[in-house]
């Protein structure tokens, strides 16, 4: 039986998590990675050069390596990080190769398939958008002398890193060009996976680009809402689990989600989280996906049991919440 055809969208180290798992279970994936980091050697990379930043990319293709020597071997290179009193301290070794693929190649998807060979990826890494993005985000309370304020904060650093609550995010430009491949891909997906991750920067835009959104209007694949396990300091600070499905409903009316996907010690009042997942149209599945020494990580063994067992049920009741062994 062919494995299912799976598409998962975010950036990051959620969508770093979602891949070490979803690799496990499909040999037929596809990431559609956030371009709007603006810090760290990503965010030199692209002012210098005019790229794409390569950092979240760079991740993304990491999580996809074997577990094997040479998968191994290969996903430490390329997360290695140079340390010295010089220009190259920060940047990832990653970044520098990916930069170096699209100048030769001068073809941003071209040079992610060709690194994906080399380090023996499983599954194909691809931008959300063609051109680099900034985020914008509507904050109340920004300046924390003026709590009530609503203000605009302007780029992914500062959206993640502000003292104020998050509303809402959008993009510049507003109309990106998507990426033709991710399109593609979501269009022939049999699931697609949001989350987990910074909501508003790594998850949320996906949906704000415009032919991206509509794509994931008009597939026929499943949809899946992965949930964090605890909120993102700074960025969700003190949201809920259903906190996190009514945002995801207030940035796409009209999406429809099958599963979500939570933390069975993460779901506190689980009727609640069942009726925002119900808004959405969906199903709330409950697992054991967190890290068995405590931390906010999501297992990679865990999480890909879940994922097996949702692609293999195919959907759950409508009228109950299911939980997984």
């Amino acid at each position: 039986m062919a494995s299912p055809k799976v598409v998962a969208l975010g950036g990051g180290h959620g969508l770093f998590a979602s891949l070490s798992a979803l690799r496990r279970v499909t040999d037929r994936l596809t990431a559609v990675v956030t371009v709007a980091d603006d810090g760290g050697s990503s965010g030199r990379l692209r002012r210098e050069l005019g790229v794409l930043p390569p950092g979240d990319l760079r991740m993304a293709l990491a999580a996809l390596c074997r577990d094997d020597d040479w998968g191994r071997t290969w996903s430490e290179v390329v997360q290695h990080r140079f340390r010295s009193e010089g220009e190259l301290h920060g940047h990832a070794v990653g970044n520098l190769l990916m930069v170096a693929l699209w100048e030769l190649l001068d073809d941003p998807v071209a040079g992610l398939d060709w690194m994906g060979r080399l380090l023996g990826a499983q599954g194909r890494v691809l931008p959300m958008a063609s051109v680099p993005l900034d985020i914008v985000a509507e904050v109340r309370g920004a300046d924390p002398e003026r709590p009530q304020e609503i203000t605009h904060v302007r780029g992914q650093v500062a959206c993640a890193k502000t003292a104020g609550q998050v509303l809402s995010v959008s993009l510049v430009p507003p109309d990106p060009p998507a990426s033709p491949d991710a399109l593609r891909a979501i269009e022939e997906a049999d699931w697609v996976v949001f989350g987990p991750g910074s909501w508003f920067t790594s998850v949320l835009p996906h949906l704000k680009v415009p032919e991206l959104a509509q794509a994931l209007l008009r597939t026929r694949a499943r949809r899946i809402v992965a949930l964090n396990l605890e909120p993102q300091p700074g960025e969700t600070d003190d949201f809920s689990p259903q906190r996190h499905l009514e945002v995801l409903r207030a940035h796409a009316p009209d999406l429809r989600v099958d599963i979500v996907l939570a933390d069975r010690n993460v779901v506190e009042e689980r009727d609640v989280v069942e009726k925002a997942a119900r808004t959405l149209g969906g199903t709330l599945v409950l697992a054991d996906v967190a890290a068995g020494d405590g931390s906010p990580r999501h297992d990679p063994a865990r999480l890909a049991q879940a994922f097996a067992q949702i692609f293999v049920s195919g959907h759950c009741p409508r009228q109950d919440s299911a939980r997984l062994p």
